[in-house]
């Protein structure tokens, strides 16, 4: 798993195209998303295909929800935005672990007092990122 994380003023996406057909069997839906958030984390997450066997999948789970967590308590943020993005290197995940991996990710969060959104899954997406100047408003983590 790498993690590219941002503190951020605000995040805005907008769906831009499709890029996935099907997850799984299961179509992915044509949607118009336009949405943004305010003083958040940002992570962009992309799963790894050595991150799929269960025994790693549960440390790799463990350790990002941690991070992220971190990264939220040191500015006392309550807002996260988890988006999926293969661009960080390495071998991509099948893409039904990773919607799961972030779906999971996500309840668990909300779970534990934070509101989080997704960006749509299998889509492109155009954003407004303002993020904050220090150097710990941006980092990037392997897991």
């Amino acid at each position: 798993m790498k993690l590219l994380c941002f503190q951020a003023r605000h995040f805005g996406w907008k769906s831009f195209r499709k890029t996935l057909d099907e997850i799984g069997g299961d179509k992915v839906a044509d949607v118009t998303i336009d949405d943004e958030m305010h003083d958040c984390v940002v992570v962009f997450a992309h799963a790894e295909s050595q991150d799929e066997p269960p025994e790693e999948r549960a440390r790799v789970f463990r350790h990002t929800l941690k991070h992220v967590k971190w990264l939220a308590n040191k500015r006392d943020y309550k807002n996260i935005v988890l988006h999926s993005f293969t661009h960080l290197g390495g071998q991509n995940a099948s893409p039904e672990f990773a919607q799961a991996f972030l779906v999971e990710l996500s309840e668990r969060l909300t779970n534990t007092s934070y509101t989080v959104k997704n960006t749509p899954f299998g889509y492109f997406c155009e954003w407004q990122l303002d993020v904050h100047g220090e150097s710990l408003a941006k980092v990037y983590k392997q897991v």
